[in-house]
Parts: C-alpha cells; structure tokens; sequence
C-alpha cells in the first residue's frame, strides 16, 4: 500500500539500527533535525523495540527504501499526531546527497499524502522549513502547502540564527 513502482515506506526493523545511527550522527543532519548531540547504538535499539503504533506513539517512522534491491534510502517522519484535531507534522529524509535531487522526496509525498488523509483520517498536515532550504520549500509547495508563519531567528548554526517557516497543507476534501 505505501509504495510505487521505485520505493516503498515500511515500519522499522531491528535491521535498520546501523542506517539510523549513521543518518541520526552525521552532523550534516543536524541542523534539520535540532540535534546537538549523537545518538548511541542502544537508545536507537531502544527506540525501534519500544516503538508501539501512531496511536500511542503520536508519531510514525517510516524507513524509504529502493524496491529493487531494498537499499535504505532515508526515512519519513509523521510527529506531533493530535487525532483531536486531525493533523500531523511531516519530515523526510533523502540520507545520501547522490540521492537528493532526483525526485525521491516527490515520491515519498505522493505516496505518504494520500495515507495521512485517506487511510489516517487527518485533516492537515504541516512542516518547519529553514528560510534558506528552497528544495524543501519548491518541494512541499510543489504539493500544495502553503507558507502560514515564521518563526524568526529560529535556529541557530554556527553563529548565525536562520528563520525557520511553517507550512501547512489542509485537505478540501476532509
């Protein structure tokens, strides 16, 4: 169900701990995601044998991976799931930079959208963007999200604090 004829969004194996810690340690990661500090092999082992169900969880990680040979490609985040009033932060992951620029992350949207309004029942979905990413903004505008606020000297990274943007993208139909 959540796949195309090049990938497939799956749950979380115990096989996927080493890619999660190369992809949650690399530093280049780290401005996206907020993090400060790597993550050790045993709290990801944690985290992928204590994962429950959205439901419990309020959140859903989704490894991508390539339907020919089952190469882990990156992996889709749903978080901050709030079932009260339908709706769900979303972010993606393209791990290697051979990866990106290809149209993967199109293809993750246009498999993961319909799931998160048709299967899931959400009403909208949104995501923090930095100001200065334009992939990611062409990328989700590209499917119809629109920019709804800033968040001013949002981040900082070496020393410089960079906006970040909130987009949000509501289903007509839900």
């Amino acid at each position: 169900m959540l796949e195309n004829d090049t990938i497939k969004l799956r749950a979380l194996e115990t096989t996927d701990i080493d890619a999660l810690y190369e992809w949650e340690n690399d530093p280049a990661n780290w401005r996206i995601s907020h993090t400060i500090t790597p993550y050790s092999r045993h709290v990801l082992i944690d985290y992928v044998h204590n994962t429950k169900d959205i439901y419990t969880d309020k959140q859903l990680r989704l490894i991508v991976v390539n339907k020919a040979d089952g190469k882990p490609l990156g992996n889709v985040d749903l978080f901050d799931c709030d079932f009260k009033n339908k709706r769900t932060g979303i972010g993606i992951l393209v791990a290697k930079k051979e990866d990106r620029g290809k149209g993967l992350a199109s293809q993750i949207l246009e498999i993961l959208l319909p799931y998160c309004f048709n299967m899931i029942g959400f009403h909208q979905v949104y995501c923090n963007i930095l100001a200065d990413n334009a992939e990611s903004m062409g990328l989700f505008s590209k499917f119809g999200f629109e920019t709804v606020g800033v968040k001013r000297d949002w981040t900082l990274h070496n020393g410089v604090y960079s906006d970040e943007l909130l987009l949000q993208k509501i289903n007509v139909n839900g």
